[in-house]
């Protein structure tokens, strides 16, 4: 998780929250959710956090939406990360979606 925190926020991406999602789903131990200024700058996002999980020996499970850039979705299985432009961000909410979830201090991770 820290390592997917530490690509985002070296490649400018916003907002950075970290939900520990392992004691109300069985879909992911975490999510990590992260706005990005344009879709270029999500496809940075996502390729930087690939990179970063894959030469640690752990590529994307699976990735969707790269294509349309409003909203990417990172899976690694006991991490998802989801990236998504402002307003899109706004629109689904996931934090509030997923309030029951504990929010992780990631403040010692990032330059915000």
């Amino acid at each position: 998780m820290e390592l997917i925190v530490k690509a985002l926020d070296a490649k400018k991406g916003k907002d950075i929250s970290v939900l520990k999602t392992e004691e109300v789903t069985i879909l992911a131990d975490y999510f990590i959710i992260c706005t990005a200024n344009s879709s270029t700058h999500i496809k940075t996002l996502t390729d930087e956090a690939s990179k970063a999980m894959a030469d640690k020996g752990e590529p994307p499970i699976r990735t969707e939406g790269y294509r349309n850039g409003g909203w990417v979705l990172l899976d690694f299985g006991a991490i998802v990360v989801h990236l998504f432009l402002n307003e899109m961000r706004n629109f689904y909410d996931l934090e509030r979606l997923w309030s029951d979830a504990a929010k992780t201090d990631i403040s010692y991770l990032t330059t915000e």
